[in-house]
């Protein structure tokens, strides 16, 4: 099975864990754009989402899923995202799709957090994924150094747009820093230390708020690990 039959496998078998007639926490990325498929198909069951990106709204809207913001939707029975890497002991790195500091929120605000990813994230060591740290625009140079102090090696993301590097930017309006290098053996410190940086909004460690569940998708089938 490729990587996109693996990650249709992850994302089908959350569909399990939806309780009817609830609000449910929708995150962004490839992985999770299988799961709003799958959702689609069965989108009466649900009341509504709430959802962590300004592109996962437009998937959700398009297909007829009411999108709630979170203010109004409380505390959420499920919120489903994928991951950059992660470990078995469900620690992991997110915001290749910068959406970080909206995803960090929905999983707080839910009971159950389901990760889905396909066999090729899980990692013992997190760090070989470059970690996302969203910033204040103003920040950026001063965040930076005080990254490079901690080990790392921090990129400003950019990407070329009509022939010109520009920065990403965040659906927060903030930029991303993303820190090579770093070899995160105590994920929850790490997590800690570089969200008192000044500056910095979040990053994109999800340690303190793991995942309850890990929906791994192997060449031997979809594993449970929690």
């Amino acid at each position: 099975m490729d990587q996109n039959g693996l990650k249709l496998a992850a994302a089908a078998a959350a569909l399990q864990y939806i309780e009817d007639d609830t609000i449910i926490g929708v995150g962004t990325g490839s992985t999770v754009n299988f799961f709003i498929a799958e959702l689609l198909k069965v989108k009466h069951r649900i009341k509504a989402a709430v959802s962590s990106s300004e592109a996962s709204s437009k998937l959700l809207l398009a297909g007829g899923v009411e999108v709630m913001e979170l203010n109004d939707a409380g505390t959420l029975s499920l919120y489903v995202d994928g991951a950059d890497e992660v470990t078995a002991n469900l620690a992991m790195i997110k915001g290749g799709g910068a959406a970080l500091t909206r995803e960090k929120i929905v999983a707080a605000a839910s009971k159950i957090f389901i990760c889905i990813a396909d066999e090729s994230k899980l990692v013992q060591v997190l760090g070989t994924f470059p970690l996302p740290v969203e910033v204040i625009p103003m920040a950026r140079s001063f965040v930076a150094r005080e990254l490079v102090k901690l080990g790392g090696h921090p990129e400003w993301r950019v990407r070329e747009i009509d022939g010109v590097m520009k920065p990403v930017v965040t659906d927060n309006g903030n930029w991303i820093l993303d820190v090579h290098g770093l070899k995160i053996t105590d994920p929850v410190a790490v997590e800690t230390i570089i969200n008192q940086i000044t500056g910095v909004l979040t990053n994109g460690l999800f340690a303190r708020r793991g995942a309850n569940i890990l929906l791994l998708a192997t060449s031997d089938g979809v594993k449970t690990i929690v």
